[in-house]
């Protein structure tokens, strides 16, 4: 059954079609819904738990033969040592807010492909026929996938505490701050994924660039591991990486940790990132996107 859709000049209205048209797809197909919502708690509650570095570095990873020193005083070195290397005694707590940036990452990799499929099934080319700017179709995509990644994101804040996050530094501030720099990062994020579909009509290209980009981003940034015990290379690579610089400042805003750079560096880094992005895919879409 072809779909038909009435799409204005106004580019407001155009984005605005386009996007609702999106999200009804997405929020309409349950099986979609169910796994982007279950997705994040599988994540936590899985990899989170398993790594447990608060066990490894307790009393009993001190308690050498011969050193006698209390339980308490063993308990302490190991919180002090993981805070020295976290930023927080808890790695979970560290890994559930750089797991906020990598679920923004995997929220926005399909936006590209959503585009393949559109131009394969002839959606597209309906689109283009419009007096909408081709630029509008881009936009449109990038905004249904911020809203979908921050909505995953959600959900992964709210498991992260309920499976034992710190609390101390958690404010309603710190959390429209932190959703701030993700909607940063999701612009930037699907900007680049939709860049590398504006020409291709191979899906299996196109998953294969998501596997390639997406899995290096997330190793080469501070969203599982601290940057500076990283080898110098990957210290530079992962300083270069944006994904880096949305963990750093949901770590400072919800946990209160010390940065790797200032908050006020973060969110520049990160809007200029989403910027200088959304930009480039919006002229290349202009020049590139074709039936």
């Amino acid at each position: 059954m072809s779909e038909e859709i009435t799409l204005r000049s106004h580019p407001f209205q155009g984005t605005w079609t386009l996007f609702d048209k999106d999200m009804k797809g997405w929020y309409k197909s349950y099986a979609s819904l169910f796994i982007a919502l279950v997705q994040p708690v599988v994540w936590l509650a899985l990899y989170g738990k398993a790594i447990n570095y608060g066990a490894i570095f307790s009393s009993g990873a001190f308690n050498v033969p011969g050193l006698n020193l209390s339980k308490q005083v063993l308990d302490s070195l190991g919180a002090e040592f993981l805070t020295s290397t976290f930023g927080t005694s808890d790695y979970f707590s560290f890994l559930t807010t750089g797991m906020l940036a990598f679920i923004v990452l995997f929220g926005t990799v399909f936006s590209g492909i959503n585009l393949v499929f559109e131009r394969r099934g002839g959606f597209l080319s309906k689109v283009i026929t419009t007096p909408v700017s081709r630029s509008v179709i881009v936009s449109s995509k990038v905004l249904s996938a911020v809203v979908k990644s921050l909505v995953q994101a959600g959900m992964l804040l709210l498991i992260g505490v309920l499976l034992g996050m710190q609390l101390s530094h958690l404010s309603f501030l710190g959390i429209i701050e932190t959703f701030a720099a993700l909607s940063l990062l999701a612009i930037g994020m699907a900007s680049a994924f939709m860049m590398t579909a504006l020409r291709t009509t191979n899906w299996q290209l196109q998953l294969a660039i998501m596997n390639f980009i997406s899995l290096p981003l997330l190793f080469a940034s501070n969203a599982l591991f601290p940057i500076k015990f990283m080898p110098v290379w990957m210290q530079y690579v992962a300083r270069a990486n944006p994904m880096s610089y949305a963990a750093d400042a949901a770590r400072q805003l919800l946990l209160g940790s010390q940065g790797m750079v200032s908050l006020q560096v973060d969110f520049a880094v990160l809007l200029g990132f989403a910027v200088a992005l959304l930009v480039i895919g919006s002229v290349l879409s202009q020049r590139f996107l074709s039936r």
